[in-house]
């Protein structure tokens, strides 16, 4: 079962819209469905609301230490609750996924991402679940700290508002154990809609009428008088 949950992001308002909080936007929702309020608790250094799903209590935690250091908030509620790494769950923004996209994985690396091996380093394991939101990659790893720093395009942000609605369904299973039927929850995922074809421009029919005209003849349309 999952005991904890920790969403990664970064705090104020200059951050609050932008790709690295993925994390923060699928706790802030995921409270609002459990009827809880996340407030400061400054000895875990995070924003912290207690819920209950299925008669089982869950944490909810929004780390405040900036992202790089997300372990000393996850680690501090962890070990003062006597919650197993096994029990942690970790939702997180994932360059290596399409907008759109979100999977649910246990264990492995960090990839790279700060928050995740600041994670690893302060519960001493690397076997917490983590589930990954898709915000996709900007194409030159020079380019990741301000792609995940700025705001998604308009239909990027609506693809990752999909894939939250949809692993948010999961969470009772989450809680409860059953991750069979979260990962198959989280991992079905619909093709983003296709786009209307632009519709055709419409000919002037005077025009129309005078190019017909002129391959007649050979000779170009005489032009109208001024």
């Amino acid at each position: 079962m999952i005991r904890l949950i920790a969403g990664l992001g970064n705090p104020g308002p200059e951050y609050e819209h932008t790709r690295h909080n993925a994390g923060f936007w699928w706790v802030d929702e995921a409270a609002r469905l459990l009827k809880v309020s996340l407030q400061m608790e400054r000895g875990h250094q995070g924003m912290v609301a207690r819920a209950n799903l299925g008669g089982q209590s869950v944490w909810l935690i929004e780390p405040q230490t900036f992202m790089n250091l997300s372990g000393r908030s996850v680690a501090s509620l962890a070990r003062f609750y006597k919650i197993a790494p096994e029990e942690v769950l970790v939702v997180h923004d994932e360059l290596d996924l399409p907008p759109g996209e979100a999977k649910l994985k246990k264990g492995g690396g960090h990839a790279g991402h700060n928050g995740l091996r600041d994670i690893h380093a302060q519960l001493g394991s690397a076997e917490y679940w983590r589930l990954r939101i898709g915000i996709g990659h900007p194409g030159n790893r020079n380019e990741v700290a301000n792609w995940v720093l700025k705001k998604p395009s308009p239909d990027d942000r609506i693809a990752i508002a999909q894939a939250l609605d949809r692993s948010l369904k999961a969470l009772p299973n989450l809680v409860a154990g059953d991750m069979n039927k979260a990962t198959a929850l989280i991992h079905t995922s619909k093709p983003p809609r296709p786009k209307p074809p632009r519709p055709e421009k419409k000919e002037d029919p005077a025009a129309q009428v005078l190019v017909n005209a002129g391959s007649a003849t050979g000779a170009p349309p005489a032009p109208e008088d001024a």
